[in-house]
């Protein structure tokens, strides 16, 4: 997939209407009155929103007398999810491998022996302590 092609296809699915509008076209093939129906916006709105869906590849727009029918081109999110998957394959091996030095790592911690701490036999005194705010300073004459 080209890296304009996919941006193009990002960029349109990041908007939650467009989304939307392609879970309706995944229904079937439907006019543009019918599939702007549920969305609150006019029809200059839904004009730009297909416009982007049609740029980007994920709909094909068809002319029937005076009515745009429009459907769903799946190609463009097949190449999308084709992209996802190997890159979701790399990012498991780093992980893996990540995991793998994580274990080897904590299994030689396990044989070594915890270090100690050192107590103190000093005893804590039990007098309270006063805020620098709370004391009495003597004052110089002036």
């Amino acid at each position: 997939m080209q890296r304009n092609r996919i941006d193009l296809v990002w960029s349109a699915l990041a908007d939650p209407t467009r989304r939307g509008m392609l879970e309706r076209l995944a229904e079937g093939e439907t006019n543009i009155t019918t599939l702007a129906a549920p969305f609150a916006m006019s029809q200059p709105a839904v004009s730009k929103h297909l416009t982007v869906l049609e740029r980007a590849g994920l709909i094909q727009r068809t002319r029937k007398g005076r009515e745009h029918h429009i459907r769903v081109d799946p190609r463009p999110l097949a190449e999308a999810g084709t992209w996802i998957e190997h890159y979701a394959r790399l990012w498991q091996e780093q992980f893996d491998a990540v995991d793998a030095y994580l274990k080897a790592r904590s299994g030689k911690a396990s044989n070594r022996k915890a270090p100690t701490r050192k107590t103190s036999n000093r005893k804590t005194s039990t007098r309270k302590r006063t805020s620098s705010s709370k004391r009495t300073r003597e004052r110089k004459p002036r």
